[in-house]
């Protein structure tokens, strides 16, 4: 592969223009997925579908984003950097309009597989431009504008797809994306360095290879769509996770083999990489399953409108931007593992603390556990990045980075998946023991729930009990999910533990000279 990193000195204003551009356009994408998520309803009302078939709006997504981020490497090599972001975010902005265009269901399905997609592409493009286009004395400022982005659309998302929801129509949700996709594609081409595409390497695409790391993914994705609701263990999910399994199995072995492999999987032998790739899974499990629980616990524990639910989780989202240049700034000083090591203890403190907040927490209530996992993510993401990509050759880190960036995508999808299955396996026996409790007169049940003692032990003698129980059926309701939430909290904790534990393995980080 052509070495496209220049000497210190010779780095272009333009160069990092377009590396700017490139940022943008992840970011765009990343956050389509939490604006559009907001809106679900809204679009299940508009093409008047069931709610089943609403989920297969981001479902649709997700399926194409996970194929085509380890795909990226192979597309860097035939394309080359520019003219794969240049193909990728003109494709996406062209979805961006036929979604919100879309005259029926099945044709707006078609155009977010096609966003999902080209948006999967732009990902693991712009981490990889962070390390192929700059020497390594500024790879902590690159990998830290790429990392703002990639953990800020995620935060930003709801109070984005609220406002648009609340303001404007569902369409906005995806024509917000058509003005940073033309100026990304139109200018970056041209600000990145010159490189001519290799054509010739498309003959080099081993096809069956290709289906089996889609099968296995996207098998995987539908599986953990489904496990929460039917059961890890029904026959539609068995069948789902052992294909998976079996394709994902056959495609590493053919893979390992192969003279052009689609993935280049040998870059898991190197420790540091490993020990990266794990600690991308074990913080993407952390930070969308937090952005994911919150929103949840928010509408339906305390009855917050997305608006409101985003302004909650925009504390997350400056913490983020005030740690970036001090984890930045460390980055060039100190070993990446004793970084990761403070990020990753700093995350499962602050996701613990969420595991004890109660049942009305609100904005003041989660504000400190939300600076705590705010900086701990920047610490979480930006040095692991460095400890896995870091030290490797300019023609092994497109495909790291597409391993690298699948790893947070697939903890984020397993991490959602665990909080449903607790959500809806351990809500109904919370509920039963808070009625239980009620029936036999505790009092601190009564308190838990959030009715009035007074009420309680002293309830007036025209209330049926019929109605005394439609009145306190809900609180409990809300109760037992609040407490479900608390343990889902736990989860992601002890996942952010696994983490730290890891860090010890990754042996003293390889040094890369500037070439």
């Amino acid at each position: 592969m052509t070495v496209l990193v220049a000497e210190p000195s010779e780095v272009r204003t333009a160069t990092w223009l377009g590396f700017i551009l490139m940022c943008l356009g992840m970011f765009m994408a990343i956050l389509d997925i939490q604006v559009v998520a907001t809106s679900l309803p809204t679009i299940q009302g508009a093409f008047q579908i069931s709610r089943d078939a609403m989920s297969w709006v981001q479902t649709a997504y997700l399926i194409a984003e996970v194929i085509a981020i380890p795909l990226t490497g192979w597309l860097t090599r035939v394309l080359t950097l520019r003219w794969l972001f240049g193909i990728a975010i003109s494709l996406f902005t062209l979805a961006s309009v036929g979604c919100a265009f879309s005259g029926n269901f099945a044709t707006l399905i078609g155009f977010r597989v096609l966003q999902g997609f080209t948006g999967g592409v732009l990902i693991p493009t712009v981490f990889s431009a962070g390390f192929l286009l700059f020497p390594i004395r500024l790879h902590p400022i690159a990998t830290t504008l790429a990392g703002i982005m990639a953990v800020l659309a995620p935060t930003v998302g709801p109070v984005v797809g609220g406002w648009i929801t609340e303001t404007y129509s569902w369409h906005w949700l995806f024509l917000i994306n058509v003005a940073p996709g033309i100026i990304a594609a139109a200018l970056t081409p041209f600000l990145l360095p010159n490189e001519e595409p290799r054509l010739e390497n498309v003959a080099t695409l081993d096809g069956f290879s290709l289906a089996l790391m889609a099968v296995a993914l996207a098998s995987l994705v539908i599986g953990l769509k489904h496990a929460p609701q039917y059961g890890w263990l029904s026959p539609l999910c068995a069948v789902l996770f052992l294909l998976s399994a079996v394709a994902a199995t056959r495609f590493a072995v053919r893979t390992l083999k192969a003279a052009h492999p689609v993935v280049e999987l040998s870059t898991l032998k190197a420790r540091s990489f490993a020990v990266g790739c794990t600690l991308s899974f074990c913080l993407g499990v952390g930070l969308f399953g937090s952005v994911y629980l919150m929103p949840v616990f928010l509408a339906y524990v305390r009855n917050h409108d997305a608006f409101e639910i985003g302004i909650v989780m925009l504390v997350t989202g400056v913490a983020q931007l005030v740690a970036a240049p001090v984890v930045s700034a460390l980055e060039s000083r100190l070993d990446p593992r004793w970084l990761s090591a403070a990020g990753f203890a700093l995350f499962a403190l602050g996701l613990s603390w969420s595991a004890f907040q109660s049942r009305v927490a609100g904005f003041d209530e989660m504000f400190w556990p939300q600076v705590l996992r705010g900086v701990a993510i920047m610490f979480c993401l930006l040095p692991p990045t460095r400890l896995a990509l870091g030290a490797l050759t300019d023609a092994q880190v497109p495909d790291a980075s597409g391993l690298f960036n699948l790893m947070r995508n697939l903890g984020g999808a397993i991490g959602i998946a665990l909080i449903d299955t607790i959500l809806y396996g351990r809500t109904l026996g919370h509920a039963e023991a808070l009625r239980d409790r009620l029936i036999a007169g505790d009092v601190t049940a009564a308190k838990a729930i959030g009715l009035s003692v007074k009420l309680f032990t002293n309830r007036p003698p025209d209330v049926s009990d019929a109605t005394a129980e439609a009145y306190v059926r809900p609180m409990v309701e809300k109760a037992a999910f609040a407490l479900s939430a608390n343990e889902a909290w736990a989860l992601l904790a002890f996942v952010a533990l696994i983490g730290l534990l890891c860090i010890p393995f990754a042996g003293k980080p390889a040094k890369r000279e500037d070439v």
